[in-house]
């Protein structure tokens, strides 16, 4: 495994950037690792409604950057006390979906600290009830990468009050806050470690080294060319950050164990005149296939089925079962 460099950048449409070209262009033959910290911005989820994830007028006000990321699951904040990882490496066929096995050296390295960390629901590391990170995958032509925050020092009040929680959320949680539901690893450690000491402990728990014997790959000025087109493509892209939400007068939404599925569907004459795919789920697959085969059909279940009957809807929904995505476009009110 080789370790890469991102040069300090703080940009998260950049460190984005970075993750996405090593991913598709950098050597199959080696695995990565790439650590980043992002100045305060908000990583919405592929499949999420950014407009309904975010505090709009908060986000404004602080000039908190919002940028969509690869991969599902649920938006988050980042700020200069959030640490960032990213393992990039072959989709073997058995990774996708299993965080234990990325997050494990993390939480090796949390718990030689005294920091009883653990793997807890689908994707989040946890102390107790308190989340301390989150973690999403991401997986094409053969390569995949498992991602997730370390809320080392961050501002939590920021957390709380530029998100928007989806309530479907929190209806097993007692319906707490966000706030009340994270914690900073920093004071769990009750120390005064900066996060980039935290960041070198890590980095040495990892490879069993000294960070600078650490094997890197490094970015030469082709690499950064293509990271920067990258960004300015996608990562800098309006559409693709907020993109169009289509009206509706259909809204379908459940939290399922394999995450929440929120289906927008504007019903016209009986037929499904327009629709979209929110959700905080992992699939591997973009539902937009989903999407187009339902778009313009008749609003029942036999055509429905039979209009999905082509596809492998695990594969777009992940840990989420075929039917009951269908039972959700025609739950009842």
């Amino acid at each position: 495994m080789l370790f890469i460099d991102n040069a300090g950048i703080t940009d998260p449409a950049i460190n984005l950037a970075i993750e996405e070209y090593a991913l598709k262009f950098l050597s199959m033959d080696e695995s990565y690792l790439l650590f980043y910290i992002n100045s305060p911005s908000i990583i919405i989820g592929k499949h999420q409604n950014t407009i309904e994830e975010i505090d709009q007028e908060y986000v404004k006000e602080h000039n908190i950057k919002v940028v969509r990321r690869l991969s599902g699951g649920g938006a988050v904040y980042h700020d200069l006390g959030n640490l960032n990882f990213s393992f990039i490496t072959k989709d073997d066929g058995e990774s996708f979906h299993n965080f234990l096995k990325f997050t494990q050296p993390v939480i090796d390295y949390l718990q030689s600290m005294g920091v009883n960390a653990e793997l807890s629901g689908r994707n989040d590391l946890q102390v107790g009830e308190q989340k301390i990170s989150g973690n999403a995958q991401f997986s094409t032509r053969g390569r995949m990468f498992s991602h997730g925050t370390l809320m080392y020092n961050l501002n939590l009040d920021d957390v709380q009050a530029s998100l928007n929680a989806n309530p479907e959320k929190f209806k097993s949680k007692s319906t707490k806050s966000v706030r009340s539901r994270v914690a900073n690893i920093k004071e769990l450690l009750g120390t005064d470690m900066t996060i980039e000491e935290f960041r070198a402990g890590l980095l040495r728990s990892i490879f069993g080294m000294e960070p600078v014997e650490v094997p890197q790959y490094k970015l030469n000025e082709e690499d950064w060319a293509q990271i920067h087109k990258i960004s300015t493509e996608r990562y800098q892209n309006w559409d693709w950050n907020y993109g169009q939400s289509p009206k509706s007068n259909v809204k379908h939404a459940v939290k399922f164990p394999g995450g929440i599925v929120d289906i927008r569907m504007e019903l016209k004459d009986g037929r499904i005149e327009e629709i979209k795919i929110y959700g905080d789920f992992f699939g591997v697959g973009d539902v937009a296939d989903v999407e187009d085969a339902l778009r313009g059909k008749r609003y029942e279940q036999e055509e429905v089925r039979q209009a999905l009957s082509h596809l492998d809807l695990k594969h777009y929904f992940g840990r989420i079962e075929p039917e009951d995505v269908i039972g959700l476009i025609f739950l009842e009110e």
